[in-house]
Formats: structure tokens, C-alpha cells, sequence
């Protein structure tokens, strides 16, 4: 486990998590896995994906009938972030606030930690 010993890696709003275990109930998933990977303008972006079972290796955050689980190799990336759903006029959808990114690109998708993550 990542982090600080007793502090879930990542939070979640109440919107997020009605809509994760909305759409974990409509397709018996066992939950949302959330990764980074290399790419995008910034250099980074998130991965989400629904799975049918939990890796033993991943960070699991549980809340109101919703599971989060964080990929192992995305924990030191995304200590301290807050998974929301957001609902507008144009567009609704997960947004991560993440306090480990420096900087992002300007539609929203792609991001950039800071170097000394990496080491």
C-alpha cells in the first residue's frame, strides 16, 4: 500500500459515488479501476476501466456502494485525489482533482506530475 498508513489513497464525492455503483449494479462489475498512462499533449492521462475482479495489487477505496481500485504502478500519482461526477449543460463525466499535477492541457485530458514522482 501507498501513502500514509490508515488515509485512503484517493476520496470520493457523494456524486461519484452514486454514479460508480449505479453503473457497477447495471453491469455486475466489481468495481473501477483508475490508472495513468503515457500520452496526451501534457504527457500523462488517466485510465478507467470497469473490471469483473479485483487485482490483489491494487489500492482498493471503498464508499456507498461504490469500488475504486488504483492500479499499482498509478498509487504514487494520484495520493490525494478527489474523484468527482460532474453534471452540465454540455457534458457530464468523472473529473480528478489531483493535487500531484503541475500542469494540464486545455481540454482537460491530459496531464503532467511533478518530476520528483518519478524518482
Amino acid at each position: 500500500m501507498f501513502g500514509i498508513p490508515g488515509k485512503q489513497a484517493v476520496s470520493i464525492t457523494d456524486a461519484a459515488a452514486i454514479q460508480i455503483a449505479k453503473l457497477m449494479a447495471k453491469d455486475e462489475h466489481a468495481g473501477l479501476r483508475i490508472g495513468v498512462k503515457k500520452g496526451g499533449c501534457a504527457g500523462m492521462e488517466y485510465t478507467m476501466e470497469y473490471v469483473a475482479e479485483v487485482d490483489p495489487l491494487d489500492e482498493v477505496v471503498e464508499q456507498d456502494g461504490a469500488r475504486v481500485m488504483i492500479a499499482p504502478m498509478a498509487q504514487m500519482f494520484l495520493f490525494g485525489t478527489e474523484i468527482d461526477y460532474e453534471v452540465s449543460l454540455l457534458e457530464a463525466g468523472f473529473k480528478f482533482r489531483n493535487p500531484n499535477v503541475t500542469e494540464a492541457c486545455g481540454c482537460g485530458e491530459s496531464i503532467k506530475f511533478d518530476e520528483n514522482l518519478n524518482t
